[in-house]
């Protein structure tokens, strides 16, 4: 249920546990936003995928990474914040674990109508299309078989052979610029505001701080990733969409 006058705070691409860049300081930082979300003034964080660096979830064990983080996620909620969450291209391997919690999970692209509103939600890849090597990646990550056969390794071995990966795909990697109109994400929202009103589409993913308007007048909002400090998010009031980068949430 809506309430009039409360904050609906949207994240991405925290990446917790990612290695190249202080793990400990950005686990602390977001630790620190979550803290800073109250209940008396806020009515639900989204968070849109990327969340964990890597994420594999056995049937009986879970990573230990960000538990600080899982603890905060739980205290919103019995506060009785709404936590709503989608699965990006590295915690993509989230089974039942959040929903236990009390997590809402949704698949992109998700609608929903906010404070009169209308939104359209997700991590924001493979939305318009992508290059053949990463739809067959992600491919690969979905398959069934994948997962078991992943699920046999010993956890310490799995996650040492993820996230090396992950390190070794990022070296010399220059930091992703979206590309505007040519973006697939971008001609992916165009299309849907010829079928459907849109007022708002926020997705993660790119690591970029977008902002731009559509030729429908909807605008596309992409957060930015938390590798460079501050707090970035999007903030609707109820009325107004915002995208912030300051050092709390109320900045």
């Amino acid at each position: 249920m809506e309430e009039a006058g409360k904050l609906v705070y949207f994240v991405s691409d925290v990446h917790l546990g990612r290695r190249d860049v202080d793990p400990a300081e950005r686990q602390a930082r977001f630790v620190s936003f979550l803290k800073g979300l109250k209940a008396d003034s806020v009515q639900a964080l989204y968070l849109l995928g990327d969340i964990w660096d890597f994420w594999y979830e056995y049937r009986d064990v879970v990573p230990r990474v960000g538990g600080r983080v899982v603890a905060e996620l739980v205290r919103l909620m019995d506060d009785g914040i709404e936590v709503w969450f989608c699965s990006g291209n590295h915690d993509i391997w989230t089974y039942s674990y959040f929903e236990e919690l009390g997590l809402r999970r949704f698949e992109q692209p998700y609608y929903v109508t906010l404070g009169g509103k209308d939104f359209c939600l997700g991590h924001g890849d493979l939305l318009g299309g992508a290059k053949r090597s990463y739809e067959r990646m992600i491919k690969f990550y979905r398959s069934p078989v994948t997962q078991f056969f992943f699920s046999l390794l010993h956890p310490w071995l799995a996650y040492r052979i993820a996230m090396g990966s992950a390190d070794r795909k990022r070296k010399g990697r220059s930091p992703y610029r979206f590309r505007g109109q040519e973006e697939p994400l971008y001609k992916f929202c165009e299309g849907v505001s010829q079928e459907r009103h849109v007022d708002y589409f926020v997705f993660g993913h790119f690591h970029d701080a977008v902002d731009l308007t559509l030729p429908s007048g909807a605008k596309l909002y992409v957060l930015k990733d938390w590798m460079d400090g501050g707090m970035p998010c999007g903030v609707f009031n109820g009325s107004s969409f915002e995208l912030r980068s300051g050092a709390s949430p109320a900045e």
